[in-house]
């Protein structure tokens, strides 16, 4: 037997690579991306030989996640539960797309992958697999042994495989371009505030600058184009925006979602550029867009985040919904301008050659050109179905009666 293992060097799937080797008395094959994760992947490929693999690729995915898979999540602004920006959401479909290229490479009969039996991720990875290819059997270690953290490290120092993970310092990232997640440990507990340690991408608020900083970010057609006025491809806007944001301690996210499997977990966050990004596109948008389509296209962003977070990328309603943001795209061109200070980040300009803006209509000084006696009209028939209803039931003006239970 032959399993293609989405490998990344961390707790789990340094446990899973010996122990599918050693119950399957298979032949495993670890694929480990580059998706812009911070940490360095030259020791990737040869731990994983050590570890027990008869091959191992990395390939850097960098340039394809962030054109075909960050980008049309933020020209969609998919924000899960209107914090959550879906930096490991995001990956995971491109993630399944790569193992089972290089499963019908290698001709392997199973993928196998580190997620638990409580989180999103299975969901993510088994779907997008089974859309790509269902010949493939799908393995989760983790959820079929229901192994426990410590156990894992346990077994890990028994046979001499270095992990990141001590009973001590228990807790599971994973990072990208897009952002970075952490949990476990003493983050179970939502009422209790993260330790610093934690962080990686963000200043404290102690530790950030006294003075703000400004930043001007270019769409054209809804992608990013130049930052501070420098324009530069897009993976290196956003490593330069997380850089700057982050330094000012933008993009600290501290939530209790609402997973996929039906439980309510505190997530923390790291996403200085996409905090950022999201926040400049959707202000750009609506200063260019019509009311009708601007309130259709926030219901679609809804629909688009819960897509993305619950693993059904690879589906025909992605597709649709691709179709329809890339149109709302086409005016969604200028210049929106954020300062950014101690964990805050405010808009405090935008501008656009397609701004459906007019100061002309919007002033109250010299030069207004609204005509102010339309206005009367306006309300007579605006407000004609309500006129009609109250004199055939008249609307009672008492204050409502306080329920007995809050009195």
């Amino acid at each position: 037997m032959r399993i293609v293992l989405a490998y990344s060097g961390g707790l789990d799937t340094s446990v899973a690579l010996p122990g599918l080797a050693e119950r399957y008395q298979a032949e495993i094959i670890a694929v480990t991306l580059d998706l812009g994760q911070e940490k360095a992947l030259a020791g990737v490929r040869q731990r994983a030989l050590d570890t027990g693999a008869i091959r191992a690729h990395v390939l850097d995915v960098r340039e394809e996640f962030a054109q075909g898979y960050i980008l049309p999540a933020l020209k969609a602004d998919a924000i899960y539960e209107d914090r959550y920006p879906l930096a490991t959401a995001l990956g995971r479909p491109l993630i399944a797309r790569r193992l089972v290229e290089i499963a019908e490479m290698e001709q392997a009969t199973a993928i196998a992958h580190g997620c638990t039996g409580k989180g999103n991720d299975q969901v993510r990875l088994d779907v997008s697999v089974r859309a790509l290819n269902p010949s493939l059997e799908v393995i989760a270690p983790a959820r079929l042994w229901q192994m426990t953290r410590p156990d894992e490290i346990a077994y890990a120092r028994a046979r001499g495989i270095t992990v990141p993970a001590t009973v001590d310092s228990p807790y599971s990232t994973d990072s990208n371009l897009w952002g970075r997640s952490i949990e476990c440990g003493v983050l179970e507990d939502p009422w209790k505030e993260p330790p610093e340690e934690i962080y990686a991408l963000t200043a404290s608020p102690q530790a950030c600058p006294d003075d703000p900083a400004q930043v001007e970010i270019d769409f054209a057609c809804g992608v990013p184009v130049r930052l501070n006025g420098v324009e530069m491809p897009l993976i290196e806007l956003i490593e330069s925006l997380t850089l700057i944001a982050g330094t000012h301690g933008v993009g600290r996210i501290d939530m209790v979602e609402n997973r996929l499997v039906g439980i309510k977990s505190r997530e923390i966050y790291e996403a200085p550029a996409a905090h950022v990004l999201h926040l400049a596109h959707r202000e750009l948008q609506k200063l260019v867009t019509p009311r009708d389509l601007e309130r259709v296209a926030r219901d679609l962003s809804v629909r688009y985040a819960d897509l993305v977070y619950n693993g059904l990328w690879f589906t025909p309603l992605r597709e649709a919904l691709d179709a329809f943001f890339e149109r709302v795209q086409a005016r969604v061109t200028g210049t929106v301008r954020l300062t950014l200070f101690k964990g805050a980040c405010r808009i405090v300009g935008r501008r656009s050659p397609m701004a459906l803006y007019e100061h002309a209509l919007a002033t109250y000084d010299a030069g207004d050109i609204f005509d102010h006696r339309a206005a009367e009209g306006f309300i007579s028939l605006w407000g004609l179905p309500v006129a009609l209803a109250a004199r055939r039931v008249p609307i009672e003006r008492h204050a409502p009666a306080v329920p007995a239970a809050i009195r």
